[in-house]
């Protein structure tokens, strides 16, 4: 695999690439060129060629990629070739969602357990895990070599599951809490609905004036 440090907003393209491949191979799409890919991610062709350049690939000049072994060569950078623990804090609405979510488990990531300090949630059952108290999260994440946690909590509580999580060995935090996070070294990506409404607002503004 190619050790090129990949830029970040080339990774955040990746899945989208992917998501094309898999669309196109459902199709019967055995080769796929630039163009192709650049009108299902709406950016342009010379993008997705410097893109996947750093996967080692530049594809065969009028015949374009092959779908499989692209599609292979993403996930490896992804590192979408093994399975991947995951735990959920904060099971309302939104955790509860996740929770339910079938694609994650697709792209093997795996829900190993659903975690919240209310009483009235502790004991209840989502899909098939029973959610349990929070204070059984570290003993849980280290039977399961969990490396990711999804912060589903209010805001004012999201800051110490961060701590606890990184404490206990969690590598990587999803947030979708309306916060920012002070870690020490978990890589964290933040998930805000509301700021993305608000810049949806900012473009509709602009389309109609």
């Amino acid at each position: 695999m190619n050790s090129v440090t990949i830029p970040k907003a080339t990774v955040a393209r990746l899945p989208l690439y992917l998501h094309a491949l898999e669309i196109l191979a459902a199709e019967g799409t055995c080769t796929v060129s630039s163009e192709m890919l650049a009108r299902r991610v709406n950016v342009n062709a010379a993008k997705v060629r410097k893109d996947l350049s750093f996967l080692g690939t530049h594809g065969v000049r009028g015949v374009g990629y092959d779908s499989s072994e692209l599609g292979t060569r993403i996930r490896e950078a992804l590192g979408l070739t093994r399975d991947f623990g995951v735990v959920i804090v904060g099971i309302g609405n939104l955790g509860a969602a996740l929770a339910n979510y079938d694609g994650f488990g697709e792209q093997r990531f795996h829900i190993v357990g659903l975690y919240d300090a209310d009483p009235g949630t502790i004991g209840s059952k989502v899909g098939d895990l029973v959610v349990r108290d929070v204070r059984h999260m570290p003993a849980d994440i280290a039977e399961n070599n969990v490396e990711i946690g999804i912060i589903a909590t209010p805001a004012a509580v999201a800051q110490e599951v961060a701590t606890q999580l990184e404490q206990c060995g969690v590598r990587s935090i999803l947030n979708f809490a309306q916060t920012v996070l002070q870690v020490e070294q978990a890589d964290v990506r933040r998930v805000d609905l509301s700021t993305e409404l608000q810049i949806l607002g900012y473009y509709l503004r602009h389309d109609q004036s």
